[in-house]
């Protein structure tokens, strides 16, 4: 049972209502000896499910340290082979635990939970095959950039003894390296090593790391000054903050500088090795594997090739709105004139200034805020955790995506955080700004993910699982529905708007021409530029990201198309009685789910309300 760290969830439980409806009929002994068994089987299961997910987190001190857990808070994860073989034969034994729950006796919500659990370790043991498909330095997500990110984002500070667990594990960056070093060794000797352009980024961002105090001359590096950041905030005795100043620089010169000097030599000899070849079905048994990544991606059971249909009519749509939009603003000119229009023009773009930049922030934060004043008029249910916008810190950006998303702390000390990437401001247009804000933020992923970590009466690993069909479909969505509440009056925010979307629709038809039909990077690129009006940085992020994340990017625009199917059946055959409010919240705390069980759960709401 993996943890990630993104949502999850919960169930309308029809047999609930149902046993509300006739909560004053007398019950025969027989029927209360039913009842007797079904709750002693329910709490037998939900004690296992809590068992099972918390010898997983107690597994991995990282996901300690993001629910806010801190046992192991001077360790990282183990990386090595052993570790992942612990893994398996752990989900191995869960499986079989699971087995001895007998799901007739089980009631709706709990049976829910049995059938997303035992689906989700069969796919771990299944995918086990494919644990070393994957490319664990790369510019989206690589060890050597999570390392430093996790401490200055999740590592927090609050009393002495945290200080030295942050010492402990600048320290531990050395030994972590030496087992990143050796997962790489593994997969280069089965002909799986990122492709060339990746080791720029990733040896510049390493490069970064230790860059300034205490490693070479100038400012603080961002560790050493995060460290200090933290502790003077402790407003400690001068001998005892001395003190742990002093033991964090001696960790980041012994252990944190030699462990990056030695990754980026031997990140300079995979370059050498890489070559230029993109796409998934270079790996070893390269096409099954994208396959079945689409699957557990979608979790559908879509081809590659309608999946890329799916993306060109999609493409050829969005193009005829935004055709409408050209006329509504009196635009002269063929589409790809107004894509180049809306590209270039200063109008549309605050400048690269420090001034610009905050500028950005101050917007985006208004935009969320105005957004979070109105969630009564479509939502039951809110979150309580709060929303800051943050700029993507200065050593990551160049490489980092446009923008995403951090969740809060389950326990409330760390809000959630929607990341703007403003390295280059020509990538964030103000007229995508809306659109963005409601995506990351609210009514998107803060909203889903904090709603989800706050549920009460469903398993955690539920709350903190996700599917990212359902995630990012959400997000996708949320910036879709704002537009019916009366947002996007100036129809160049409506045309940022279709743009993001189109961006999404798109994604279908480069993933799928990469990793299926061979495309290389400049093919991918030249489809987005020649699409969309986004900026040619984009366009290269976006395919690199492909590239180094298959299937990933399917994810928002399947999902989205599924809850926009389902919604327009409910009101369907709701009519009147259809209300936007109860179909939201419905989405929401029934959480993170496969599309397939996500349409019963409508399915089931649609005939109680009936």
């Amino acid at each position: 049972m993996k943890l990630k760290t993104t949502i999850s969830v919960l169930a309308l439980s029809l047999s609930a209502v149902l046993a509300g409806c006739n909560s004053t009929t007398t019950h025969s002994p027989q029927a209360t000896a039913e009842t007797q068994v079904k709750q002693s089987e329910n709490e037998k299961a939900n004690a296992l499910f809590e068992q099972m997910f918390m010898e997983n987190v107690m597994a991995s001190p990282m996901t300690q340290t993001y629910l806010g857990i801190k046992k192991d808070y001077g360790k990282w994860d183990e990386m090595s082979e052993q570790a992942s073989q612990e893994d398996l034969a752990r989900t191995k034994v869960d499986l079989q635990k699971l087995s001895k729950v007998d799901p007739s006796k089980l009631d709706a919500q709990t049976l829910l939970s049995y059938k997303l659990l035992k689906q989700n370790l069969e796919n771990q043991i299944a995918d086990f095959k494919w644990r070393y498909h994957s490319y664990p330095v790369n510019q989206m997500y690589g060890v050597h950039s999570t390392t430093p990110s996790f401490l200055i984002n999740q590592h927090q500070i609050t009393d002495v003894k945290d200080a030295q667990a942050y010492i402990s594990r600048l320290n531990g960056i050395k030994p972590r390296f030496e087992q990143l070093e050796t997962a790489l060794k593994v997969r280069a000797d089965k002909g799986i090593i990122a492709p060339k352009f990746v080791f720029n980024y990733v040896i510049s961002d390493s490069e970064n790391i230790v860059k300034g105090q205490p490693f070479t001359k100038g400012k603080d590096s961002v560790l050493w000054a995060d460290f200090k950041k933290k502790v003077v905030k402790l407003k400690l005795e001068k001998a005892e903050e001395q003190q742990l100043l002093k033991d964090a620089k001696k960790a980041l010169i012994n252990n944190v500088g030699p462990a990056y000097t030695k990754f980026v030599a031997y990140a300079h000899k995979l370059e050498s090795q890489a070559d230029t070849r993109d796409g998934a079905w270079k790996l070893p048994e390269g096409d099954t594997f994208y396959n079945n990544a689409l699957a557990r991606t979608t979790t559908t059971d879509m081809t590659a090739n309608e999946i890329h249909e799916l993306g060109l009519s999609e493409v050829a749509r969005i193009h005829g709105e935004m055709r409408q939009i050209m006329k509504k603003v009196g635009f002269k000119g063929s589409l790809q004139d107004f894509f180049k229009f809306m590209r270039d023009d200063e109008q549309f773009y605050y400048p690269s200034t420090e001034e610009g930049r905050q500028k950005y922030l101050t917007e985006a934060t208004a935009l969320i805020d105005n957004m979070s004043s109105r969630l009564d008029e479509v939502f039951k249910i809110k979150p309580k955790a709060p929303l800051v916008v943050k700029r993507v810190e200065a050593f990551r950006e160049k490489s980092a995506g446009k923008a995403f998303y951090n969740q809060p702390a389950p326990d409330g000390s760390r809000p959630g955080k929607y990341y703007a990437n403003l390295y280059d401001m020509k990538a964030m247009p103000i007229y995508q700004m809306e659109a963005l804000a409601y995506h990351e933020g609210n009514p998107g992923h803060h909203m889903q993910i904090a709603i989800s970590q706050e549920l009460e009466g469903i398993p955690k690993f539920r709350k903190f699982g996700g599917y990212t069909a359902y995630i990012e479909g959400w997000g996708l969505y949320s910036e879709y529905f704002p537009k019916e509440m009366g947002l996007y009056q100036d129809p160049y925010s409506d045309f940022g708007r279709l743009a993001m979307e189109l961006w999404r629709a798109c994604r279908l038809v480069v993933d799928t021409g990469i990793h299926e039909k061979k495309w290389n990077r400049e093919q991918g690129i030249e489809y987005y530029t020649s699409n969309t009006p986004n900026a040619v940085s984009d366009a290269v992020k976006m395919v690199e990201r492909h590239i180094v994340m298959p299937s990933q990017a399917t994810a928002y625009k399947v999902g989205m198309l599924k809850i926009l199917d389902l919604r327009s059946k409910a009101q369907k055959q709701l009519g009147d009685k259809f209300d936007i409010r109860d179909f939201h919240t419905l989405i929401l705390k029934n959480g993170p789910l496969p599309l397939d069980v996500l349409e019963q759960q409508v399915n089931n709401w649609v005939a109680e309300t009936k």
